[in-house]
């Protein structure tokens, strides 16, 4: 078997090298932007390699996944759910995860509202930038009120934004999608009754993750970057 700290070691460095040259070139700090680690489909040993290079945010898309692999692994992991999360998972997801980045509608925050009363839960709400169909989240025109009836519901913190960028290779596409979500980023943190705790931006995934941060991000979600293509 190859020594997977030996390869997650030089691809996080290289990863964290292309993140701090982005964050300079935006007038930011490399301090500025939380590395997340997309987990999801690799095994246990890949993931004790990343917590041994250093990593500590890892993100996975499947509840019954997450579940397996969290008691495998220390307890200083701040887990995080990125994927699609569907009602009848909530209860399961409730209370492991420092962050729920998948939060796509009113609905679905009213569900974990009601169902997470033991605890607060950190959410984003996902907002689709491009319009494209196959992406989840609120659309653009929505996302505002919708932000602003989350703030009201019990048992949640709105803590920021989550988008996926357009899967195009035009980079003006991508880098007008990641613009708009900041904008309603500070539209909502101006906000007086909801904009306190908004600090997250969470956008950008391994290809494109240098304009995110140019534009504003706080948060990239890295997998193949760090990890190589899944199987």
């Amino acid at each position: 078997m190859p020594d997977l700290s030996i390869t997650i070691e030089t691809r996080l460095q290289a990863v964290r090298n292309r993140i701090a040259e982005a964050a300079t070139r935006s007038g930011r700090k490399i301090g500025d932007v939380t590395l997340l680690a997309v987990t999801k489909t690799f095994p246990f040993e890949t993931l004790r390699a990343a917590y041994d290079a250093g990593l500590r945010d890892f993100g996975e898309n499947r509840v019954q996944e997450a579940l397996d692999k969290i008691p495998l692994l220390p307890s200083d992991i701040r887990w995080h759910m990125i994927g699609q999360l569907q009602t009848n998972k909530i209860n399961k997801a409730i209370g492991k995860f420092v962050l729920i980045h998948s939060v796509e509608s009113l609905h679905l925050a009213q569900a974990l509202s009601q169902r997470a009363a033991a605890a607060p839960q950190d959410i984003l709400l996902e907002v689709n930038t491009s319009g494209e169909a196959s992406k989840s989240g609120v659309g653009l025109e929505a996302a505002l009120s919708t932000a602003e009836a989350i703030g009201q519901l019990p048992n949640l913190r709105l803590k920021g934004l989550m988008t996926v960028g357009p899967l195009t290779e035009d980079g003006s596409k991508v880098r007008d999608a990641f613009k708009r979500l900041k904008g309603l980023f500070e539209d909502i943190r101006g906000k007086k009754g909801i904009g306190q705790d908004i600090s997250i931006l969470s956008m950008g995934m391994s290809g494109d993750f240098e304009a995110a941060i140019e534009e504003g991000s706080t948060l990239v979600r890295v997998g193949s970057a760090l990890f190589g293509v899944r199987g």
